[in-house]
Parts: C-alpha cells; sequence; structure tokens
C-alpha cells in the first residue's frame, strides 16, 4: 500500500493510530480507496445523512484509553462525551440516541465493569442522552487489554444549520472553548506515575449543550467547530484548514493552557499543542459576531476560559503559522509519530 509520500505500508503501528499523519494515511489509503463515497471522503466529526425532511448526523468512535480510570473521567465518561461531541461538532445537538458495544477480556473483575457501566449512566444523564441499543463480547485472556468500548450515535441537525471547515472564510475568527492539551497530560501522568496527582485533571464533558445554546443564538455566524482530540489543537486546525482551503495566524500567548499543563509538558518535552483534549472545541466564527460568541461561550461553565486565538487570514492550501510568545514564528503541521498511544 502506497502512501501520500510514496512510501509503502508495510505493517501497522502506533502511529496509525495517532490522529496524525500516518493515520490520515491508512484511512486514506487502505479504506478510502475502497469505500469511496462522497459522505464518507469528507471525513468529518459525523457524517450527514439526509432522512425525509431533516439531516441526520451519524457517528461511530472506539475507545480503548490505557488506564481505564483518571482524574475527570474513565473510559465511560470518555466513550459517552466522545459520541456526543463529534454530533456536536455537526450541529447534531438533539441527540436520538447511542449504541454501546463492549469489547470485554476475560478475567476483568466484575467491580472494574460495574464502576464503568455507572460512569456510563452518570455521563449519558449529564448529557441528556440515552443509550438505546448495545452489544458485550467477551475474549479470551490476552486478547484484548481489559476493556475496549465503541459508541455510535444520530442526531437531528436543526434547519438552516451548516456547520462544516468548508463553511470557513477568510477573515473567521478562531476561538478554542478553553485551556488545551488537559486530558492528554493528564493520562500521560496517570500512566507513568508521575507523582503529580490531584495537579492535573481530565477535561472529559459533553460539549452538546453548550453548543445548542450557541446555535441558537447565532445560527449563521459559527461556520465550523472541531474537536481536538487526537493529534491536538494543532492537528485539529491543520485539518480544518486544508478543508476550507485557508490559511490561518494562531497567536500563541492567547491560547489557554493550565500552569500545570504548561510546566509538565515543560519538563517532559512534550508541544501541548499536539496533546489531546476532550471537552473542547474549536470554532470558526463570523468577525462580526467573535465577541458575542466569546461573551456567550465565557457564560457557559464549559466555555469559561474560552479565547479568541487567531484568524483565517486568506486562501491557501492549510499553512497554518503559529506566532509564538516570544515574537517568533513557527508552522504548524499535522501530528507525526505517536508521543502517547492509546488516549482515548
Amino acid at each position: 500500500m502506497k502512501t501520500t509520500n510514496g512510501k509503502t505500508i508495510t505493517r501497522i503501528t502506533l502511529d496509525h493510530g495517532s490522529g496524525g499523519l500516518a493515520a490520515q494515511e491508512l484511512v486514506q489509503q487502505v479504506f478510502l480507496s475502497r469505500l469511496q463515497n462522497p459522505i464518507l471522503a469528507a471525513l468529518e466529526d459525523s457524517a450527514v445523512l439526509p432522512f425525509a425532511d431533516q439531516r441526520l448526523a451519524f457517528t461511530t468512535d472506539s475507545y480503548v484509553v490505557e488506564p481505564l480510570f483518571f482524574p475527570g473521567g474513565d473510559i465511560g465518561s470518555l466513550a459517552i462525551n466522545g459520541t456526543v461531541n463529534d454530533l456536536a461538532m455537526r450541529g447534531g445537538t438533539t441527540i436520538l440516541g447511542l449504541s454501546l458495544a463492549l469489547i470485554i477480556e476475560e478475567g476483568l473483575p466484575g467491580e472494574i465493569l460495574e464502576q464503568v457501566a455507572a460512569s456510563l449512566a452518570a455521563a449519558a444523564a449529564a448529557a441528556g442522552v440515552q443509550v438505546v441499543t448495545g452489544d458485550t463480547k467477551v475474549v479470551p485472556r490476552g486478547a484484548a487489554d481489559k476493556l475496549f468500548i465503541n459508541t455510535a450515535g444520530v442526531a437531528v441537525i436543526p434547519p438552516g444549520i451548516e456547520i462544516s471547515p468548508r463553511q470557513a472564510r477568510v477573515g473567521d475568527g478562531i476561538i478554542l472553548s478553553g485551556t488545551m492539551a488537559d486530558h492528554g497530560i493528564t493520562i500521560l501522568a496517570e500512566r507513568e506515575n508521575l507523582g503529580i496527582a490531584g495537579q492535573l485533571r481530565s477535561d472529559c464533558c459533553a460539549l452538546n449543550q453548550l453548543v445548542d445554546n450557541l446555535l441558537k443564538l447565532f445560527p449563521a455566524e459559527i461556520h465550523a467547530l472541531r474537536d481536538p482530540t487526537r493529534g491536538g489543537v494543532a492537528t485539529a486546525l491543520c485539518e480544518m484548514a486544508a478543508a476550507a482551503g485557508l490559511e490561518l495566524e494562531i497567536d500563541e500567548a492567547e491560547v489557554p493552557m493550565n500552569k500545570n499543563v504548561a510546566m509538565v509538558s515543560e519538563i517532559l518535552g512534550l508541544d501541548p499543542f499536539f496533546l489531546a483534549n476532550e471537552g473542547k472545541c474549536l470554532l470558526f466564527v463570523a468577525p462580526q459576531a467573535e465577541k458575542e460568541i466569546l461573551a456567550a461561550l465565557q457564560r457557559h461553565r464549559e466555555g469559561r476560559e474560552a479565547r479568541l486565538i487567531g484568524r483565517a487570514t486568506g486562501h491557501g492550501h492549510g499553512r497554518v503559522v503559529l506566532r509564538t510568545a516570544v515574537g517568533g514564528q513557527r508552522r504548524l503541521t499535522p501530528l507525526t509519530g505517536n508521543p502517547l498511544p492509546r488516549i482515548c
């Protein structure tokens, strides 16, 4: 299998699950080349399907996070919130239902499964959604790592709402709804026993209520949404810029980040722009409404630390430039390699 840079995929590696360039190449070369259709080719957070006189957002995702439990969440809350957020990123805030499938390794303690089930239920209740169908499979010891979860969801998109990177325009303000990299650095700290318990917490939460509120207030002024999960803010911005055919300029000094996240990232030599988030979104918004949208975000619990971080400055081929805090510039590119596998 030839990748976009001419190399052959001879063996699947953890890089192919990173959400970065290797993952994009895998999807393009192995799956899109065989399953090609206009809806799939868009590679959005959710597919948009016509149904009668409505449009439905439809998404699916799988969760293999290690460890299963971490400050701020666990695999159960992550599975519910991640799927809810993917629907919301296309304007699908009226969620009709979620599916839930679990692959359980033989020998998993029953108390762990009960804890996860309780977390699934609590996250669904907090998001105001129902799990309406599901499945369980048990595999032999060693055939999986404790527990994997797959969820899918269907939601109705309100009439007149068109949310997609392809709707982004030159001049749009770019807003990040809160501090970046909280989830990624928390998972790393737990996994590696860094001894900083209590200082870090995942941002895992559902964004459908926040997005629903914004779309009711600004139905035409919000052009694009994306939750920057695997690959982080940098990869999400690059993907959106490429899909929209725009050049973006980001002001590093305006990007919100928890001081402990920044400190740990610096100590470990990690770039927080490439670390996962699980309760934040990027918004491309009409410039004439950006102040009002930012104020509305900051009134919401999940958007209190939202900031205007940049702008779409012109037409182009997906170039994203970061104006650094020390006055220089560097180009942001999609994640290469996989600094932190099994993040979600």
